[in-house]
C-alpha cells in the first residue's frame, strides 16, 4: 500500500473508550487505540494489563461495557467471532487450534468448506489455498498431515486459515513464543509481505526486541488502560519495559558457577517407541534390543538419551517443539514407560510410579499451566496441594494431612506464604485460579513446586507467556534455588533464557541428544542451527 493511499485511508481499527468490568476488577478502562491500515501495530503490556480482554472484545468473544469499535471507519458491534470474521478480522491464538490427524487443506477449510455437488471441493480449495500461499509467501503442502509439521509450518497454516476466510486484519497473539530465531525471521518476512498486500497486523508479544524489529507503531497498556503510543524507531527495549512495568528490562544472566560434584539425577539410555512399549525379550540386553528397533526402522520418540545433572546445576535442553522434550519429561516423571534407567540421588527409580517419584523430591513446572499445572475452577489453596497431597506442606512442621484428607488450615497458610514470597497478585487464597493473570498463575506454580525442599526440579518453559516482571521474578527464584544446591532440568523455547540460565546446554533433535554446548560460547543463531538440523554433528561443552 503506497504512502499516499495510507495517508488518505480510514484507520483499519479504532478503539475509543473501551471499558470492560468483571466482578471485583476492571479489566479495561477507557482504552484508546488507532491502528493504521497496512501496518504492524504492536500491543505490549505485562500479564493482567488487559491485552487478552481487549483482543477478545475486538474478536467478538466478549462485549465491552462502554466504548466504540470502528473497522475501516464503520462502527461495529460484534456478538460472536463470526461477526468479527464477517468484518474481515481473523485471530491466530497463542496455542494453535489445529487437528493433528487432518491434512493442511482440511484444517484450513474446516468450518468453511467449499462444496461441489454436495461434497468437499478439494480441487477448488487446493487452488485457492495455493494462490493465497503464493501471494503471501506462506509455503505449505496442502496434503501433508498437520501432526508431521514443525511449529513454524503450523503457524503458517493458522495464518492461511484466517486469510482463507477473508481476513484483512490479523490479530497474532504471542506468535513467536515457540519459534527458533530462523523461524521468527521467516514469520517476520511473511508479515512484511502481508503488509505489502495491504493487510493489517495487530501483534501481541512480550519479546520487546522482536516488537521493535517488526512493529510500525506500538501501544503500551498498563493496569487496564493505554499509557503510551510510541514510534519503535524512537524507543529502546529498556524504555519500553519501563513504560510497561516501571522497571528495567531483566536479563537471565547467571554469572558464578554453583555446580557441585554430587550427581542428583542420572538418565541412561532412555529410549521410547512411538507405537507403544514392548518388553525386552529374555536374554537380550536393552542396548541390543534398541539396536534391533533401529534396524527394523521403528520410529523412536527418544533414542538413547543419557545425561547427568549435579546439585547446583541447571542443565538446559534446547530443541524445536516435537523433538522429544515432552517425552523426556514423561519418562523422567514415570508418566510413560520407557527403556533405560533413571537414578535420583543414587537410587534407581525406573520402576517407581509418578507419585513415588514426586514423593522422593521431584518438582515439576509443566509446559502447559492450564492443562497440566492447575485446576482452573478451584481456589488457590487447593492448587497449592495439587500433586503434593501425600506430603507435609511444610517439611519439619506438623500438619493434619493424612490419607485422602488435606489440612485446609495448613494449606491456606502455606498458600499465603507463596503469595507473599513469590509476589502472586491476588485478592486471597480462596480466589479461583482462573481469575489470575497468566503470570500470576505461573508464579503460583513455581512457588508450589519449589516448596517442600525438592532435590530435583523439571522446569518446562517456566516463563512462557509471562511479562517481563514475572519473568524476572521466576529467573531470580531459579537462580536462588540453584545457588542453594537444587538440580534443575530447564526446557525452554526462549534461547536467551536457556543461554543465560544454563550451566550446560544439550540439543535434542528427533529424539536424540546431538550436541552439548557451553552457554558462555554459543549464540542463539548457532543454537537454532543445531535445533533445526542445519548444523550437524556432536559438539562437547
Amino acid at each position: 500500500m503506497s504512502a499516499d493511499t495510507l495517508a488518505t485511508a480510514q484507520p483499519a481499527v479504532e478503539l475509543e473508550g473501551i471499558t470492560k468490568r468483571f466482578p471485583g476488577v476492571v479489566a479495561n478502562h477507557d482504552i484508546r487505540i488507532t491502528v493504521q491500515p497496512g501496518t504492524v501495530h504492536a500491543i505490549v503490556g505485562e500479564n493482567g494489563a488487559g491485552k487478552s480482554t481487549l483482543m477478545k472484545i475486538l474478536y467478538g468473544m466478549q462485549r465491552p461495557d462502554e466504548g466504540t469499535i470502528k473497522v475501516n471507519g464503520t462502527p461495529v458491534s460484534f456478538r460472536t467471532p463470526s461477526d468479527a470474521i464477517e468484518a474481515g478480522i481473523g485471530m491466530v491464538h497463542q496455542h494453535f487450534m489445529l487437528a493433528d490427524n487432518f491434512t493442511v487443506l482440511e484444517n484450513i477449510v474446516l468450518g468453511a468448506e467449499p462444496k461441489r455437488f454436495g461434497k468437499l471441493d478439494r480441487a477448488g480449495a487446493r487452488e485457492r489455498i495455493t494462490g493465497l500461499a503464493e501471494t503471501h509467501g506462506l509455503r505449505v503442502d496442502p496434503d501433508k498431515l498437520v501432526e508431521n509439521l514443525g511449529v513454524g509450518e503450523r503457524q503458517r497454516v493458522e495464518i492461511l486459515k484466517v486469510l482463507y476466510r477473508g481476513a484483512r486484519i490479523l490479530i497474532l497473539d504471542e506468535p513467536t513464543a515457540v519459534l527458533v530465531p530462523q523461524e521468527v525471521e521467516e514469520l517476520f518476512q511473511n508479515l512484511r509481505e502481508l503488509k505489502d498486500e495491504g493487510l493489517t497486523v495487530i501483534f501481541i508479544s512480550h519479546k520487546l526486541d522482536e516488537v521493535l524489529g517488526i512493529a510500525d507503531a506500538i501501544t503500551v497498556i498498563r493496569r487496564g488502560t493505554t499509557v503510551a503510543s510510541v514510534d519503535p524507531r524512537e524507543v529502546t527495549a529498556r524504555q519500553l519495559a519501563e513504560l510497561m512495568v516501571g522497571s528495567e528490562l531483566p536479563t537471565p544472566e547467571t554469572r558464578e558457577s554453583t555446580v557441585t560434584d554430587t550427581v542428583a539425577l542420572t538418565v541412561a539410555g532412555l529410549t521410547m517407541e512411538a507405537d507403544g512399549h514392548r518388553r525386552v525379550p529374555k536374554g537380550t540386553s536393552v542396548s541390543q534390543y534398541v539396536d534391533k528397533l533401529r534396524a527394523d526402522g521403528v520410529r523412536l520418540l527418544l533414542d538413547d538419551v543419557s545425561f547427568e545433572i549435579r546439585k547446583g546445576e541447571i542443565l538446559g535442553i534446547a530443541g524445536v517443539e516435537g523433538n522429544g522434550q515432552s517425552e523426556l519429561i514423561e519418562a523422567i516423571m514415570g508418566i510413560r514407560p520407557t527403556h533405560g534407567a533413571v537414578t535420583l540421588n543414587g537410587r534407581d527409580i525406573s520402576a517407581w510410579s509418578t507419585l513415588q517419584r514426586r514423593e522422593s523430591g521431584i518438582g515439576y513446572i509443566p509446559e502447559d499451566r492450564h492443562r497440566q499445572g492447575l485446576l482452573l475452577e478451584a481456589p488457590l489453596w487447593e492448587n497449592r496441594v495439587l500433586g503434593h497431597q501425600t506430603r507435609k506442606l511444610v517439611p519439619g512442621k506438623a500438619d493434619k494431612s493424612r490419607g485422602l484428607w488435606v489440612d485446609r488450615k495448613a494449606a491456606k497458610a502455606d498458600t499465603e506464604r507463596i503469595i507473599r514470597d513469590y509476589d502472586v497478585r491476588t485478592p486471597g487464597v480462596d480466589t479461583l485460579a482462573l481469575a489470575l493473570s497468566g503470570g500470576n498463575q505461573q508464579k503460583l506454580i513455581v512457588g508450589r513446586e519449589m516448596s517442600g525442599e525438592p532435590s530435583f526440579l523439571i522446569a518446562a518453559h517456566p516463563t512462557r507467556g509471562v511479562d517481563v516482571g514475572a519473568q524476572a521474578a521466576i529467573w531470580d527464584h531459579l537462580r536462588n534455588a540453584r545457588a542453594a544446591g537444587l538440580a534443575v532440568l530447564l526446557i525452554s523455547a526462549d534461547l536467551d533464557e536457556l543461554i543465560g540460565l544454563s550451566d550446560t546446554i544439550h540439543v535434542i533433535y528427533r529424539g536424540r541428544l546431538v550436541a552439548a554446548l557451553d552457554p558462555s560460547d554459543v549464540t542463539p543463531e548457532r543454537l537454532g542451527g543445531y535445533m533445526t538440523g542445519a548444523i550437524a554433528g556432536p559438539e562437547e561443552a
